[in-house]
């Protein structure tokens, strides 16, 4: 268990507008903090500089301040700390766990379709898409060089082989209400928040994505360093987010970071059982609260009691 004060965050990006399941998960972070006593962090994650724009960012906050939830410090924009995951890619390049990769997932999908088609299944990661194939992984270096300097699209990849040589078995603490594979309930007994520890699973991931030419991190990279650097100690979203935990662990430990403890939630999901998306323009926060609806209301369109954010850690 950790012994720093616990920190919480909620860390949207500003590619759309929030739905009800980023509020579900404000709601249990702002809520967990406050009953700890501790501090409670907005972050917004807006790496992708095509997608992500200021008047989203603007609507997020201005949506999160009228459900009564600001940052408790100011506000870290993870477009001003490139420098930050650019030096950890660095580092990663000197262990010998990175390497430039040149396949498009267009590429990939192609090349995987025509193996499966001549009767050769290929392994598929926890959100459903083709493993990589690992086909540039031991490019020569003059060749990958090459290719970067003449302007081939490059994506540097983690050699998951190598990095799971590094650290072997890892696991997370987890209080999560639900494990979905397969789901579990897990809801806390007593009104208190109780930890088990997971089996990460990296591998499954193939060689992941660290960073690409034209944004020059990922997810996974920036998450961790952020958290980390913030000091977060615990991590509250939705289950969608299970499995990458196993990502998560195995660059926390390549890199010497700490090991937040995780909360993953269930998803809202609509009438037909499919989680909400921004890109589909799903339940949106703004519109529901335009029309009136009251926290009493809101808590329970996302499946949450009042008392729900409220119990001991």
């Amino acid at each position: 268990m950790h012994q720093s004060p616990p920190v919480f965050r909620f860390a949207p990006s500003p590619n759309g507008l929030l739905h009800l399941g980023h509020a579900r998960s404000a709601l249990l972070a702002h809520g967990m903090a406050r009953q700890a006593g501790r501090q409670f962090l907005i972050r917004i994650e807006d790496i992708d500089l095509a997608r992500c724009t200021p008047a989203y960012e603007e609507a997020i906050l201005d949506d999160l301040a009228r459900l009564g939830i600001r940052s408790d410090a100011p506000i870290r924009r993870q477009s001003e700390h490139f420098a930050d995951y650019t030096a950890a890619l660095d580092h990663l390049t000197r262990m010998g766990l990175v390497y430039p990769a040149f396949l498009s997932r267009a590429e990939i999908k192609a090349r995987v379709s025509a193996l499966e088609e001549a009767g050769t299944p290929w392994p598929r990661d926890p959100d459903g898409a083709p493993i990589y194939p690992g086909n540039d992984r031991m490019l020569a270096p003059e060749i990958a060089h090459a290719r970067i300097s003449r302007g081939d699209q490059v994506i540097w990849r983690l050699d998951m082989q190598k990095a799971m040589e590094r650290v072997g078995d890892l696991s997370w603490n987890e209080s999560g209400d639900v494990d979905p594979d397969p789901q579990i309930d897990l809801d806390a007994l007593d009104g208190v928040r109780r930890f088990r520890a997971v089996s990460a699973e990296p591998a499954r991931w193939g060689d992941t994505i660290l960073a690409r030419a034209d944004v020059p991190t990922s997810y996974h990279l920036s998450v961790v360093i952020d958290d980390a650097l913030q000091g977060v100690t615990d991590v509250v979203r939705g289950a969608d987010l299970f499995h990458a935990t196993s990502v998560h662990r195995l660059l926390q430990t390549l890199l010497g970071l700490p090991e937040p403890r995780y909360h993953h939630h269930r998803l809202v999901r609509d009438s037909n059982g499919r989680k909400l998306a921004k890109s589909d323009g799903d339940a949106g926060l703004r519109m529901l609260l335009d029309q009136g609806l009251s926290m009493d209301a809101l808590y329970h369109l996302v499946g949450l009691s009042r008392d729900d954010a409220l119990k001991d850690l």
